[in-house]
């Protein structure tokens, strides 16, 4: 049981400025934030970040020296892990002991979800998922199933079946012939590969052990991407509010490719089969010096996510997607505006105390969801919507797909 939810300082403490660390979020809590901190390795290598990010004077910088951050964390700050996921359970459990609250982009892995059993009971926030994917891709799911269910209902007893596709990629704004542009640690790119993906096809849970294996064309607005299954897609049915009335047709949550990347990759995925760790650091390692990000670079995010839903002749009921495609410039880049901007606002609901105790995952309702949106859209995001007529052929999808390569079985592992 949630204890009364502990009123927050105003202080904000975000810890680590890489990649993923924009200026439109860390700035929006310049604003809105009594006080920011950022922490880095050296307080010099951290002043110098907030001045790249046009932020130099608006927000401290301190060094990540051992026991810095614990002596100067205070009940009802908030603490922002911008660190790699490893690292989140030990911030979360320093955060709780000084009775602060916790905010990160990550998924809510077993570990972190033991750690932040604490939060509830001491009126604390936990915040997980707030980044782009996960995050904006909940907020968008959200706002599909609940929009379905006003509109078709919960298909008790009514052989209701449903189609939904979350798609996310972070790839070059012009396609470079890697067909990729690392935005994130090389490594943790290529280890991603090597696990198993859980997914809904033809009706059928499905697992691909090598997930590339499973990748499709996939058609937006007549231009051509690469996508395939990542992680545990089942795992989102409850959380995304399905109700048990309708039927998954498919479920499947997934990353987004440039068109080529199959081929282009065709080294990578040697290595990722073998399963050699050391193997698959040393190419990670060699990828990034071979395909180095420049300052003249521009990376472009493209999220599309889509929800069909059928009646028991196979006619099509209700279909609809969102898509969000935001293409970086020389201030910030893609990537970092659609993580850190809707973090950054899921810390000011922390700030304003519209967030319950205990652990949340981005916004969990469809009106928090509405309001997450309505800012990100005024901040530079907008989601564009779809609804189509429906086809002619029951079985044509909401969004466009190919087939899969000649001789391959479709999403089959």
């Amino acid at each position: 049981m949630c204890a009364e939810r502990r009123t927050a300082s105003g202080t904000v403490h975000w810890v680590g400025t890489g990649l993923s660390t924009g200026r439109t979020g860390l700035g929006l809590l310049c604003e809105r934030a009594e006080r920011v901190v950022v922490w880095d390795r050296t307080a010099e290598r951290g002043r110098r970040r907030l001045a790249a990010l046009g932020l130099e004077g608006r927000a401290g910088s301190r060094s990540l020296d051992e026991g810095a951050l614990e002596s100067e964390v205070r009940p009802g700050d908030v603490v922002v892990s911008m660190l790699p996921a490893t690292e989140h359970p030990a911030l979360l459990r320093l955060a709780l002991a000084r009775r602060a609250h916790f905010a990160c982009t990550s998924y809510t892995s077993a570990e972190l979800e033991e750690a932040a059993k604490a939060a509830g009971a001491g009126g604390l926030v936990v915040l997980t998922e707030a980044g782009l994917d996960p995050g904006i891709d909940h907020l968008l799911a959200h706002q599909l199933v609940a929009e379905a269910r006003s509109d078709v209902g919960d298909g008790t007893g009514t052989g209701l079946s449903v189609d939904f596709t979350s798609y996310c990629g972070g790839v070059p704004a012009v396609p470079n012939d890697f067909r990729y542009r690392f935005s994130w640690a090389p490594y943790g790119v290529l280890a991603a590969l090597g696990s198993p993906a859980r997914y809904v096809e033809d009706g059928e849970p499905r697992t691909a052990d090598r997930p590339w294996e499973a990748s499709r064309p996939l058609v937006l607005g007549g231009e051509t991407f690469e996508v395939y299954p990542n992680r545990d897609s089942l795992a989102f049915v409850a959380q995304y509010g399905f109700p048990p009335g309708w039927g998954l047709s498919a479920f499947v949550r997934g990353t987004l490719r440039n068109e080529g990347w199959r081929v282009a990759w065709a080294e990578v995925f040697e290595t990722v089969r073998t399963g050699d760790q050391a193997r698959i650091r040393a190419l990670a390692a060699e990828l990034a010096d071979r395909h180095p990000t420049t300052d003249a670079d521009r990376d472009r995010v493209v999220l599309a996510v889509g929800l069909t839903v059928r009646g028991p002749d196979g006619a099509v009921l209700r279909s609809d997607s969102r898509l969000l495609d935001v293409t970086g410039d020389a201030a910030e880049s893609a990537m970092a505006r659609c993580v850190s901007l809707p973090l950054a606002h899921g810390v000011t609901r922390i700030l304003d105390g519209a967030l319950p105790a205990g652990v949340n995952r981005a916004a969990q309702s469809a009106a928090e969801a509405a309001r997450w949106l309505d800012f990100l859209a005024e901040h530079g995001l907008p989601v564009t919507s779809h609804r189509p007529a429906p086809p002619t052929d029951p079985h044509d999808s909401l969004i466009e797909r190919g087939e899969p390569p000649k001789g391959e079985a479709r999403h089959g592992a």
